[in-house]
């Protein structure tokens, strides 16, 4: 199967659009969004095209093939306009055979690991900085990764999604430039 993996959308109408499209034309079946949908949040500045209800509206035509995580913008209220659910902390997903934890990252992420095991991957973003490497820790070798910001990227980096296919990660700009690759 085919993911398109996306993060930090932060309510902007024009960056989500862009990534629909993308979503469209990877003939991805699922997207998996790593929270903080509808707001910018107060540290952050509002993204291009700011519109909330707009960004409801075009989710909610994709509810079926959507999976999402709680980002540390959402609330309650927003669960109610949504028409799939958000307000799970993390997920558990088996993907080609191997354990991926999904989570935002504003809780679990590289410097604070959930319970792992070796060769598990941890998805997040939060951060707005891509990444994909495989690190050493307690539990052993796991694979983090992190698409990076739709909306509003930091430390110097593209508008940027994921498209997870056949073992590999690959974090792609929104301008369509290939960002980084790892074989997972």
């Amino acid at each position: 199967m085919k993911y398109l993996v996306a993060s930090d959308l932060h309510g902007s109408a024009y960056w989500c659009e862009k990534v629909l499209e993308k979503f469209e034309a990877s003939e991805a079946e699922k997207t998996i969004l790593l929270g903080d949908i509808l707001y910018h949040g107060p540290r952050n500045d509002l993204p291009k095209d700011y519109n909330p209800k707009k960004v409801i509206e075009m989710l909610n035509k994709y509810k079926d093939r959507i999976f999402a995580v709680r980002g540390n913008c959402e609330s309650e209220v927003d669960q109610m306009v949504l028409q799939f659910p958000i307000l799970a902390d993390y997920a558990l997903l088996v993907l080609d055979g191997k354990t991926f934890y999904a989570t935002h990252g504003h809780v679990f992420n590289q410097d604070h690991l959930p319970p792992m095991q070796d060769g598990d991957i941890l998805v997040h973003g939060h951060t707005h900085l891509l990444k994909a490497e495989k690190v050493e820790t307690e539990c052993g070798t796991i694979t983090v990764l992190n698409p990076g910001s739709v909306s509003i990227p930091k430390g110097g980096n593209p508008n940027t999604y994921a498209i997870l296919e056949n073992g590999v990660f690959t974090i792609y700009s929104l301008d369509g430039e290939v960002v980084k690759e790892l074989k997972l």
